[in-house]
């Protein structure tokens, strides 16, 4: 009977290799430009199909993260009061990511929003856990 070693080595020959299988859940670089005292966000509608998250709810967290109001034009575009650079409006959506898309247990983005009991949940789909998120 072959040494544990020896079953070791077959079997990781026989596994499939993760890393190379698995791609990062990749959210489109925010594309902005000034309009005077405002920043817009060209690509919002492509950041929320990828999310997969409902625009006023993405909309709301970027106001409250970088402290300004916003809204969104007939283009589909997020126009917010000020200057944000790619970079900080980078981060918010990469926090957004992490707390209201990415699953706590697993890290797959395959999860929906639901309220229950009044609470916020993130409810993945991929392995059946739940989350409370920070509405």
């Amino acid at each position: 009977m072959p040494g544990y070693d020896e079953q070791l080595d077959r079997a990781l020959e026989q596994t499939p290799d993760i890393q190379e299988g698995s791609e990062r859940f990749d959210v489109p670089t925010p594309e902005v430009r000034q309009e005077g005292n405002v920043t817009v966000y060209e690509n919002f509608q492509d950041t929320l199909d990828r999310l997969d998250r409902e625009d006023e709810h993405v909309l709301k967290f970027l106001q409250d993260e970088l402290g300004t109001s916003a809204h969104i034009d007939e283009s589909g575009r997020a126009r917010l009061t000020g200057e944000f650079g790619q970079d900080r409006i980078g981060d918010a959506v990469e926090e957004y990511t992490d707390r209201f898309v990415l699953c706590s247990e697993c890290g797959l983005p395959d999860t929906r929003l639901e309220r229950e009991q009044g609470a916020l949940l993130l409810r993945c789909e991929a392995c059946g856990a739940k989350s409370s998120t920070s509405a």
